[in-house]
Order: C-alpha cells, then structure tokens, then sequence
C-alpha cells in the first residue's frame, strides 16, 4: 500500500483542528475542576502559589473542625452541669423536708423556766419519773439543785447533767439507752432528743413528770428513712450524669483537658481545665439514718449541699467563657 501524502493545505487544517481539540480538552478540564491552573504544565509559579492556598485551606478546615468538635465537648459538660446542679436543688429540697420532719416531738412545760426567787430549784429526793412506752423508771434528785445565779439555762443544764448520767440502780440513764434518747436544753426548756443510734429503735411514747416538771413527747427516729433513701438516689443519678457528659471520649466533668488549637503551627490554643463533678468530688457524702436523725448532722449536710451548689456554678461560669471564647 502506498503512503498517504498530506497537501500543506490540509496540514495545515490538520494542526489547527489538533490545537482546537487541546484548547477544548484544557476548557473542559477547567470547568471540571474549576481551576484555571490545574498542574505545574500550565503555569508552574501560579500552580505551586495554588497548592500552597490549597494545602492552608485544608489545614484551617482542619482546624475548623476540630473546634467544632470541642465546642461540643464544652457544650456536654454545660449541658451536664446544668442537670447535676438540678439534682444537687432536689437533694436540698429533701434535706430541707426531713429537717422539718421532727424525730422527737416534744412539749416542754413552761414550769421548767424558772420558781420565782425561790434558791432551790429541785429540793433533794424529788421523785422523777420517766415512763417510755409500757416501762416506767423513777429516780430521786440526789441533792438540792440550786439556780447557780439569775440564767435560767445554768440550772436546767445541772439538772440536765443528772438525767442523763445518773448510773445508780433501775434508774433513768438506763431509760434513755433503751430507748436511746437524751435530755438537752434548748431556750428555757428541757427537751427530749433522739441520740445518734437511735434509727433502730420502734416509734415510742416518752413522758417525764415530777418536781414541777411536766415534759411528753414521742420519739419516732425512722420519720426521716424515705428522705435518706430519695436523698441516696439523687446522688447515685448524679454520679451517672457526671459519667455521661462525654463527648467523643473527653469527659469535663470527670477531670479531663481538653486542648483547643487555633492555628496550623498550634502555637495559639486554649487549654480547658476539667473538674470532677461526681457526688463525693462535690462534698456530697451518702446520708445515713445515724446522721439524718440528728440535727445538727443534717444541718451539716445541708451546709455541705450549699457547697456543692456554689461550686458547680463556678464550674459553669468557666466553661461558659470557654465556650464563648472557642465558638467566637
């Protein structure tokens, strides 16, 4: 077969067409790719300028997204802090409710104020009796009880002493531990209390009479149980909740950092400090009937729960300027 043969002509038509197919084949590559420069061929300055705008774009997306990412760490451990700092209200509330639940009810006669200018308040072998439900126990004042001067509380803390550590025979210290109640003064008044072991013992009528004094009441030291019990619960969903407020595997709220970096060399960043917010990181103790049945322990735990209030608020205003300071 002989060999084709081209006219200048047609060469010439033949290149064109060749050059027209290069220009569409560069047209349709740039509206692809949307680059006007697409390899180092078509203009070697512009392109290396390009895939260096490039590669920094990908980096502070980079970036971008791992502050978004943080932004919802800090934003479960709010979340987590505002529904503990709810449980923590609710545990107040309980506490609040069993200090007004009396475990002794008790009615102090007003005869215990005071005998006029009288010295003796309680001659000697004044006969006291103590009946605590079906079991009566006498005992006899040893010696005269004098106002020690015109307070009031000086005597009623003598005669005090002699109730409640009286040893001699079938008498009434032994009525109180059985019953596990002391005597105390509060104001003018003896009153009946329920001592520290007193969770164990059957609800109880107590009265006491003799010498001028005319003091019942009723001991019931399992009044406060149910708000033990709610009051345990609360600090168990507490626990819970500081446990879940994690977010992809940075938990705040159970003492871990939490770095945020802002450029591609990482020297500017934000370092967030977490806080444990478990019940015990709190100051928040598990309540006992022991404890909850005295006032003063109750009293004790309350105070600790306004603690734990005032430092979960702190917690929040942190992480709240934390948060600000990275979604900015």
């Amino acid at each position: 077969m002989s060999d084709i043969s081209l006219t200048a002509s047609m060469r010439s038509n033949l290149l064109s067409l060749q050059n027209t197919q290069s220009l569409m084949d560069m047209t349709q590559e740039r509206l692809s790719t949307g680059k006007k420069v697409n390899s180092a061929i078509d203009n070697p300055s512009s392109y290396y300028t390009a895939q260096s705008l490039t590669n920094r774009a990908g980096d502070l997306e980079s970036l971008l997204d791992s502050m978004g990412q943080a932004v919802q760490t800090i934003k479960a451990a709010n979340e987590g802090i505002e529904s503990i700092t709810s449980f923590v209200e609710q545990a107040k509330a309980i506490a609040n409710s069993a200090r007004d639940t009396a475990v002794v009810e008790e009615v102090a006669s007003n005869e215990m104020a005071g005998k006029g200018d009288e010295s003796t308040f309680m001659a000697q072998n004044t006969e006291i009796s103590v009946k605590i439900g079906d079991k009566t126990y006498s005992y006899q004042v040893e010696a005269d009880i004098d106002y020690a001067d015109t307070v009031n509380t000086d005597h009623l803390d003598t005669l005090v002493g002699y109730l409640n550590n009286n040893a001699t025979g079938d008498n009434i210290k032994q009525a109180l531990a059985d019953a596990n109640l002391t005597f105390a003064v509060e104001g003018n008044s003896i009153v009946l209390k329920a001592a520290n072991t007193a969770e164990d013992v059957a609800k109880t009528v107590v009265s006491v009479s003799g010498g001028g004094m005319e003091l019942n009441g009723t001991i019931n030291p399992n009044a406060r149980d149910t708000y033990v019990e709610q009051f345990n619960s609360i600090m168990t969903q507490i626990d819970q909740l500081a446990s879940d407020a994690s977010y992809k595997g940075v938990n705040l709220l159970k003492g871990e950092d939490l770095k945020v970096v802002f450029n591609e060399d990482r020297s500017s960043f934000l370092e967030v400090k977490g806080d444990h917010a478990d019940a015990v990181s709190l100051g928040l103790t598990e309540a006992t009937a022991t404890v909850w049945n005295d006032n003063t322990g109750l009293d004790g735990a309350i105070t600790s729960i306004d603690g734990a209030i005032n430092k979960l608020r702190d917690m929040a205003t942190k992480f709240g300027n934390n948060y600000s300071i990275v979604e900015w």
